[in-house]
């Protein structure tokens, strides 16, 4: 079963040589020109499969805290379908490794009981180059959904990405990255699916529509086994019922459907005016609401979105 664990993807392991030895092989065909669907060498990392007790914690990292109940939601998708977002780490001795980044999901792989963890293992201090040539190897290299899903969440997480950057390097629309990143939060049973190209990315897409775990699992179990369209369970999840193991009818709360990008529109906005904002759509018109906590909190959001209306202006 680990094998299989470690076959359904690796996020950012997939972007980038298994050795330098590989890496070097991997710019190249007989020709000298590289690989359009591999990914590019990697200057001053590899990827890894490394056992879990020849790492050690970073003595520096700040964060000693961890939240339980994600800590546990995490444990249990490692489990069911391995780790997609590898860790970061350096080589401090022969067979010893210090970590860098992902002590979290370190944490959770050993809880899990695995043996082994993929990481990325950098032998330059570089962040900022490291983050580039993973940008770039996105454009080459043939990831499933839930790879590409893993790889931005841990672009954005570990290296600072914004999701500009990542529109901007690899030529997609920021809805199309915001939805790609919703993957993660399908069911571990679901993802497992998707990452092993048995349900495909608008299938996956349908069942997001979906708020409970055990009614995305079942849908997508119905989706395998009788072949249903992508639009045909668009309409089941509108509908909102799926058949149980036993054969009753089960009701399930659809979630309310959003417009993509709409919740990186949410966040932008919020960004931009220093304070919550939460934008609705309905079915003929939306509706954007701003929080303030007083008049002269107001008066200074009113000075963000039209300069006109700021005290110091020119006259």
């Amino acid at each position: 079963m680990s094998e299989k664990r470690r076959g359904l993807g690796r996020g950012l392991g997939s972007l980038i040589p298994t050795q330098p030895e590989a890496a070097e092989a991997a710019a190249a065909n007989e020709g000298g020109i590289a690989v359009a669907d591999q990914p590019a060498p990697v200057a001053g990392a590899y990827f890894a499969e490394l056992p879990i007790t020849a790492i050690t914690p970073n003595s520096r990292q700040p964060r000693t805290a961890f939240d339980e109940e994600a800590m546990a939601e995490l444990v249990h998708s490692i489990k069911e379908i391995g780790l997609l977002q590898p860790i970061v780490v350096r080589k401090v001795d022969t067979d010893r490794y210090e970590l860098i980044m992902g002590e979290r999901r370190w944490r959770a792989t050993t809880e899990a009981g695995l043996t082994t963890i993929p990481a990325i293992v950098r032998e330059t201090q570089d962040d900022d180059m490291l983050r580039d040539a993973l940008l770039e190897n996105l454009h080459r290299s043939q990831l499933n959904a839930l790879e590409e899903a893993a790889a931005y969440q841990q672009l954005l997480d570990d290296f600072g990405c914004t999701h500009e950057e990542l529109s901007a390097r690899i030529g997609r629309s920021r809805p199309q990255i915001s939805n790609t990143l919703r993957l993660l939060k399908l069911s571990p049973a679901v993802q497992r699916r998707v990452a092993a190209g048995i349900l495909s990315a608008g299938h996956a897409r349908a069942l997001l529509g979906v708020s409970d775990a055990g009614a995305q699992d079942r849908l997508a179990a119905r989706v395998v086994a009788e072949g249903i369209s992508v639009r045909a369970l668009e309409e089941i999840v509108a509908v909102g019922d799926v058949d149980s193991d036993d054969g009753e009818t089960v009701r399930f709360k659809a979630n309310r459907p959003t417009a993509p990008g709409l919740t990186d529109l949410n966040e932008r906005l919020s960004d931009r005016l220093d304070t919550r904002v939460k934008v609705t759509l309905g079915k003929a018109k939306g509706r954007i609401a701003i929080e303030f906590a007083s008049l002269a909190d107001l008066e200074r959001i009113v000075g963000v979105i039209d300069p006109r209306n700021r005290e110091d202006r020119p006259m």
